[in-house]
């Protein structure tokens, strides 16, 4: 008997042993075909249809909005808590506020409880759930690292000319004086026009559809490139290029605004212009490899065969992009989140006071849009200040190429592979900074350090006539300039995160004029005939430099203004008086009064 309840036991054991097995077998599998299973015809994918649960009206926050009647503008400020989504609201003494509080950027933005939450040393703040982190990881992974991989190609397709231009372009379709920035200007001219469509299309139409078929597109221009016979052929498959590159950028900007909070998105936006950085590196490093390897292979010289290769690149990343791309919360395309991981973002957005749609149905045309447009600070603050970003840059004149070429001291090769030196470095200035927004909570800071880099290494080449070991010191420099543009792009985004059609119609305008007087300004300061002295080039890259940082206060001034106003959705009432009263009004456990 005993022996038989030895094999039973051992037999039951085993057989819960298998079933647990099992049972983590199928889980397991469930996880790797769930999300395939949510393909249209099992290629592609459809729009998930998430409906928000249905949750009881809760009315405990009814004293917080009666209690306190004595003043107009506690009143309309208690009226505001209705959209807030804080469940404890601080109550802060005007009073106590000093000078240098203006400085404090996230003064209005956060109440100090949630302030506190925020580690610069983490990741992520302390209060997120774990199910908060896996849904930011699975959004680091699908947006974050598959917009790096995008812009970066986006990039090597951009700046392969400048590569190929010192390494046989020149000569081998008979370039002369300007015709270099005259190509990179008809580029330009492509990416501007092309954006104006996007404005509508931002919020309307499918992104992770829009991108990757944009992506494939433009990679047949740039296979196009590798026939160019004159100028004229090749700067027609440049203006393509432009097209259908043109709202890549701001597009992704775009989905950084409507997926992650004020103090995560910098952070994002950093890893997405990293790709920027590694295009222009790896385009020096692949030409550099191509033209020692594949120089006149099959009848071909090497910076055609750069053409062909980015363009290959360029076609498997847009295919990639189908199925990475997860939309928005409010159009979600994605076949690797859960309805519940949907639902959490949109709850994340909610306290963070983001809308992910807009508050009244209005067409693209509605006149009270475009006045509400028109009429605000944002299109004119923050067009401006975009303008002095786009021209703080020296990195794409190709100056610093053409300074080693006219060394006369290195071979084609050994060009293209000091070439990818400065981005390299780059990469570097744009981590520094872009955490530094996000993990310190201070954007405006992170702006202006930059900026200082920036002015002391367009000075250095402005005067020129400086030891040689001052000019690599300079262009070691020379990408600190744009390592402050996540910074200005996040900023934007959670400066119009209040309607996502208006943030939109002020991206899309605000890039277009950056980047209409980078095609003009460029003709008139980075002229191929001056390189490599360029020294209209320089000074004016050190005067935008110095304008952005000065207007980097400006944005401030209004942005504390706004936030002062809004201050009430934020989770913190303003008040002048003392508040006794209203500690009396409100128990421990309701609301928390923080003495400033």
């Amino acid at each position: 008997m005993t022996l038989k309840k030895t094999k039973l036991i051992a037999e039951s054991s085993n057989t819960k042993i298998k079933d647990k097995i099992k049972t983590m077998v199928c889980v397991s599998m469930s996880g790797v075909f769930t999300p395939w299973s949510r393909l249209k015809w099992g290629i592609f994918p459809v729009e998930r249809v998430v409906e928000e649960p249905q949750e009881p009206e809760d009315k405990s926050t009814d004293v917080v909005y009666n209690k306190e009647k004595d003043s107009e503008s506690f009143a309309s400020q208690t009226e505001s808590l209705e959209s807030s989504p804080y469940d404890t609201i601080e109550y802060r003494k005007e009073s106590d506020r000093k000078w240098y509080h203006f400085f404090d950027e996230y003064e209005f933005r956060q109440s100090k409880k949630v302030r506190s939450a925020h580690k610069w040393y983490h990741w992520f703040n302390e209060n997120d759930t774990p199910a908060e982190k896996k849904l930011i990881l699975k959004l680091d992974v699908l947006l974050c690292f598959y917009s790096m991989m995008a812009y970066w190609v986006k990039y090597l397709d951009q700046t392969n000319l400048n590569n190929a231009y010192v390494s046989g372009l020149k000569e081998g379709i008979d370039m002369k004086g300007n015709d270099l920035v005259h190509t990179q200007a008809v580029f330009t001219v492509g990416a501007i026009v092309f954006q104006i469509p996007f404005m509508y299309i931002l919020y309307t139409v499918p992104l992770s559809y829009v991108l990757p078929a944009l992506d494939i597109c433009w990679s047949c221009f740039t296979l196009g490139s590798y026939k160019a016979t004159n100028v004229q052929h090749l700067q027609a498959m440049r203006f393509f290029v432009g097209v259908f590159e043109a709202p890549g950028y701001l597009a992704y900007q775009y989905l950084f605004g409507s997926w992650y909070k004020v103090d995560e998105i910098t952070r994002r936006s950093m890893v997405y212009y990293i790709g920027q950085y590694l295009g222009v590196l790896t385009s020096g490093l692949l030409q550099a490899s191509i033209y020692n390897s594949l120089n006149m292979v099959n009848g071909l010289e090497g910076w055609r065969w750069m053409f062909i290769i980015d363009a290959i690149i360029s076609f498997a990343v847009g295919i990639i992009g189908f199925y990475a791309i997860p939309g928005t919360p409010r159009q979600c395309y994605s076949i690797f989140l859960t309805d519940e991981e949907i639902l959490l973002a949109r709850k994340r957005l909610s306290k963070n006071n983001t809308a992910i749609d807009v508050t009244e149905q209005r067409s693209f045309f509605d006149k009270k849009l475009w006045k509400k447009v028109f009429t605000s600070w944002h299109v004119y603050v923050l067009t401006l200040w975009n303008i002095f970003c786009w021209n703080n840059n020296n990195g794409t004149s190709g100056a610093y190429l053409l300074w080693l070429k006219s060394l006369k001291r290195y071979s084609v090769g050994k060009v293209n592979q000091l070439g990818a030196a400065t981005p390299a470095v780059g990469i570097l200035w744009l981590i520094l900074t872009g955490c530094y927004a996000d993990l310190f909570h201070s954007r405006w800071q992170a702006i202006i350090w930059s900026q200082i880099l920036n002015i002391i290494g367009n000075v250095i080449l402005a005067v020129w006539y400086v030891p040689e070991g001052a000019k690599w010191f300079a262009f070691i420099l020379q990408y600190t300039g744009w390592a402050m543009a996540p910074v200005l792009y996040s900023w934007m985004n959670d400066i119009c995160r209040e309607d996502p059609q208006y943030r939109a119609i002020i991206l899309v305008i605000m890039n277009i004029m950056a980047q209409t007087s980078v095609a003009w300004i460029s003709v008139l300061v980075w002229k191929t005939v001056e390189a490599p002295r360029y020294l209209k080039g320089f000074t004016f890259t050190a005067c935008s430099a110095f304008s952005l940082s000065v207007w980097t206060f400006v944005v401030l001034y209004y942005y504390k203004r706004q936030e002062r106003q809004n201050a009430a959705k934020n989770g913190i009432i303003l008040v002048s008086d003392d508040h006794s009263e209203i500690e009396k009004a409100h128990s421990a456990e309701e609301i928390e009064i923080i003495h400033s």
